[in-house]
């Protein structure tokens, strides 16, 4: 099924989406790679704010590529996902209710969206310069000395991806093999 949301999203948003959905985000967003991660991590785990306030926002796993002339950022593909999940979880309890990137998630990650009520979301890896059409703003808000994994606030419309886990855990990995068996 296909459906729009606007980001920052709520648990309301969330317990809509059903793994297998495409869904075209417009509204608000945060890149945060692994450096990144770890910062953030780190830092709640001391009692100390994040750059950004994490409940209810959207996270893609994105290093994207320096910006060309007249453009708003570079290619902008999804990272490996399963390289923030040590950090996941606890970016989760803080009230995430999104994440964007490629691949599977741990056993531990998947109960800590299902116990959080969010949804994991896969972009096309290998369509960065396709996705990076749909960012419409682009800026640095935290860890520059990171480079490209520094935090930006992303401005996107209708950025492109699919429902991988939803609020249940239903993983489309999983059931889109078994529907391939039936087949």
């Amino acid at each position: 099924m296909e459906k729009y949301i606007t980001a920052p999203i709520t648990e309301e948003d969330t317990k809509d989406l059903k793994h297998g959905d495409y869904v075209y985000i417009s509204g608000t967003i945060y890149t945060a790679r692994d450096a990144a991660h770890k910062r953030m991590y780190d830092a709640m785990l001391e009692g100390k704010s994040v750059p950004f306030d994490i409940k209810n926002n959207i996270v893609y796993y994105l290093g994207p590529s320096p910006a060309k002339e007249n453009q708003v950022i570079g290619s902008a593909g999804p990272t490996t996902s399963s390289r923030m999940d040590k950090y996941t979880p606890l970016l989760l309890d803080h009230g995430m209710k999104g994440m964007i990137g490629k691949g599977k998630r741990s056993p531990i990650v998947i109960e800590s969206i299902k116990k959080n009520k969010a949804v994991y979301f896969a972009a096309v890896g290998g369509a960065g310069a396709l996705l990076s059409k749909c960012i419409k703003k682009s800026e640095v808000i935290a860890y520059d000395d990171l480079g490209t994994e520094a935090i930006r606030k992303l401005e996107v419309e209708n950025l492109p991806v699919i429902v991988v886990i939803d609020t249940e855990g239903n993983n489309l990995y999983e059931t889109a093999i078994e529907e391939y068996k039936e087949k």
